[in-house]
């Protein structure tokens, strides 16, 4: 009988490869198989991707900003798959998308993740943006107050990127969502670049903050004007006031706006580990408003 020892002298470089390829294997699949590492993705988007890790070859697995996804399989080749999971991805979520997974690999780029939210339109493209909700457009320029009773208007926070959140103590998703709201808010530290504003909806602005204190939560909110529960009418700068449920939904709502208050991305309802927007936002942070 060989003795390990024996073994090992006399067949280093084989016995070494093996063990290479073992380790290589066992670390490409725990990574394949990390879900929780996949950026933004949801309970559905979850067992998207357990279906796609059971599918056979060819299969890629493809992902944008906000949590959208999609996954194509049975191609007869890595770059049918990775075409076709790319191309409905984007018509579905109308952003751009990038792979996360193809065939038994993790291909994600992290620099290319944390800039898809761009290009950001310059100054000159900016200022012919019509007014809107849409990705590309000028969001609508609100009147509100901040904690202090300051009147303001969105359009003051132009050179900012505006995280613009709309919520209410009344709302279970929104409250359950609040603690990622503090935490991201924690993370961005004094970033001046990077301003959140919190609107309450539905309600009048003491019981959305009173709230907020008895839950011992540290956020930066501002006062929308609302001050009845029936009221759903957010005033604006022009005077006029637009309907909340067109801004919203349901709540809570998100904008990220860039610093020329451009619509970048948008959300509808709560979400989940917020911290992981931050290499976008200080994508946004960094290169928009030119």
């Amino acid at each position: 009988m060989k003795s390990i020892v024996t073994d090992r002298l006399r067949f280093p470089f084989r016995h070494l490869l093996g063990l290479f390829v073992f380790f290589s294997q066992a670390v490409l699949a725990a990574g394949l198989n990390d879900i929780g590492a996949i950026p933004h993705l949801d309970v559905a988007g979850k067992e998207g991707y357990r279906a796609f890790l059971a599918a056979g070859r060819h299969r890629a697995f493809a992902i944008a900003p906000g949590g959208a996804w999609t996954w194509n399989g049975g191609g007869s080749s890595a770059e049918s798959v990775t075409e076709d999971a790319l191309q409905t991805c984007e018509f579905d979520s109308g952003q751009r998308c990038i792979l996360y997974a193809l065939d038994d690999r993790v291909v994600f780029d992290k620099r290319a993740w944390a800039r898809l939210w761009g290009p950001y339109p310059g100054r000159t493209e900016a200022d012919r943006a019509p007014a809107g909700l849409k990705r590309g457009e000028r969001f609508y320029d609100l009147a509100f107050r901040d904690s202090n009773g300051k009147a303001m208007k969105l359009s003051d926070l132009r050179g900012k990127v505006v995280i613009l959140h709309f919520w209410g103590s009344w709302c279970p998703p929104c409250r359950r969502e609040m603690p990622e709201m503090q935490q991201l808010h924690q993370a961005l530290g004094k970033s001046s670049d990077i301003r959140m504003v919190m609107l309450q909806v539905r309600e009048d602005f003491a019981t959305a903050r009173k709230w907020v204190r008895q839950q011992h939560l540290k956020v930066p909110l501002y006062d929308s004007g609302v001050s009845r529960k029936t009221s759903d009418a957010l005033p604006l700068a022009n005077g006029k006031t637009i309907h909340d449920r067109y801004i919203a939904e349901v709540f809570p709502t998100t904008y990220i706006l860039d610093k020329h208050g451009i619509v970048v991305f948008s959300n509808i309802g709560p979400i989940s580990r917020w911290n992981e927007y931050l290499p976008l936002l200080r994508d946004v942070a960094a290169r928009s408003g030119k």
